[in-house]
């Protein structure tokens, strides 16, 4: 078993002493904890100031360039956790998460916030996913 750090250059850099995500490799598989991401474009800007909709689609969208860098889809997510600051604004996430997430959708827990690291991020989600490595690479189901 090993571990190693991954911080694609498709996100922006982590400001501070976190990894966008730790790499597990096991035996035929890997598990990939992904870090809570905030809606920051590849520049690190924030992106949608005060539109929950585009900052759930920007989150996203660093979350598939995560998992992509680690040979994973939304497939391959097993566990998600999602932080909002306004819980009025859960069905517009909710409409955008779902375009991403499979059918079968991951365990998940959604927490309300009184803020994040950034005060104008509405929200920040992270994921667990479950790769399998080598030639029985699949997603889950």
């Amino acid at each position: 078993m090993r571990t190693r750090t991954v911080n694609p250059d498709t996100v922006a850099p982590p400001v501070g002493g976190y990894s966008h995500a730790v790499r597990l490799e096991l035996d035929g598989a890997a598990l990939l904890f992904v870090s809570g991401q905030l809606p920051l474009d590849a520049q690190g800007r924030l992106v949608g100031e005060g539109d929950m909709a585009r900052q759930t689609e920007q989150v996203f969208e660093n979350l598939r360039a995560i998992l992509a860098a680690n040979g994973a889809t939304f497939r391959d997510v097993v566990k998600i956790g999602s932080y909002l600051t306004d819980l009025s604004q859960l069905a517009a996430m909710r409409e955008v998460r779902a375009r991403y997430l499979p059918e079968e959708p991951p365990a998940s827990t959604l927490v309300g916030v009184s803020g994040l690291v950034l005060p104008e991020a509405l929200l920040e989600v992270e994921v667990v996913a479950a790769v399998a490595t080598g030639s029985s690479r699949g997603g889950r189901r």
